[in-house]
């Protein structure tokens, strides 16, 4: 069994304070962290890890809730819900794109909507710890790991669904670069279908075109020579496209960072 965290929360002492409560509240749990950006960044990370966790089961927490633009609708941030996959508990907040590949590859079919109060209350927690689950800004702390524990213990709490159709489409896009500067891109080998041997034209920022080599494998990419390869990421069938270039850094090659626009044609 596991617990796997991916916040936008992620500076050292944020870190440690959610490790702590999650280690307590599921004792026993193996626990690991991934620091997001975004919640593009939150969502290809959700699907990795589901990847990674093979038949295991395990909770998967998924929090990236700015209270600045669009979040300014919501009183205090982005409500939280939850979903099942399989044997696996995804928890986490709705506005947004954190549960967007869930819906693309048919994982889930709606969102349980959390309150605060009444899902603290009915998880038999103190009026203090709900008072300041309600207010504090520190959601992911406070509220989160209590929320995933009562869930995972099957008890039940008033939500409302949210179906699957009225989470938004994650676009085509780069949602990471890792430390080689590879660029892990949102779109799947399927949805292009990538073939060995074949071009494709790449576009991004709109303006910049290139035609780049379909190839099966990083090893297989001459030197210096930028190329798609199907990528280690995604589930099963559904692996993410990456843009590389042997020996070098494609991100910083070509401009791109995490979030930028990525279209394969």
């Amino acid at each position: 069994m596991f617990v796997t965290i991916i916040t936008d929360c992620r500076d050292d002492n944020a870190r440690a304070r959610q490790e702590t409560r999650y280690a307590h509240l599921f004792p026993g749990m193996h626990v690991s962290f991934i620091g997001a950006t975004s919640d593009i960044e939150a969502a290809g990370n959700v699907i990795d890890v589901l990847d990674a966790s093979d038949d295991a089961p395990g909770v998967i927490a998924v929090n990236c809730a700015p209270r600045h633009g669009r979040a300014k609708k919501w009183k205090n941030g982005s409500p939280f819900g939850y979903a099942w996959v399989g044997n696996k508990l995804i928890v986490g907040t709705v506005d947004g794109f954190c549960f967007s590949l869930l819906k693309r590859f048919k994982l889930i079919d709606a969102i349980q909507v959390t309150d605060i109060g009444s899902a603290l209350t009915a998880g038999g927690f103190s009026l203090s710890h709900i008072d300041t689950a309600v207010h504090t800004q520190f959601r992911s702390l406070n509220y989160l790991p209590r929320l995933a524990r009562i869930v995972w213990d099957k008890k039940e709490i008033a939500s409302e669904k949210l179906l699957a159709s009225d989470i938004p489409d994650l676009p085509s896009l780069v949602w990471w670069t890792d430390s080689f500067g590879n660029c892990k891109t949102s779109v799947t080998s399927n949805e292009c279908a990538f073939q060995t041997g074949e071009k494709k034209r790449v576009t991004f920022a709109d303006t910049t075109s290139l035609e780049v080599l379909c190839v099966p494998r990083l090893a297989d990419v001459p030197n210096g020579q930028p190329a798609l390869i199907e990528g280690s990421s995604g589930l099963r069938d559904h692996r993410f496209v990456e843009l590389v270039i042997q020996g070098a850094s494609a991100a910083e090659k070509f401009g791109l960072r995490k979030g930028d626009p990525i279209t394969i044609s």
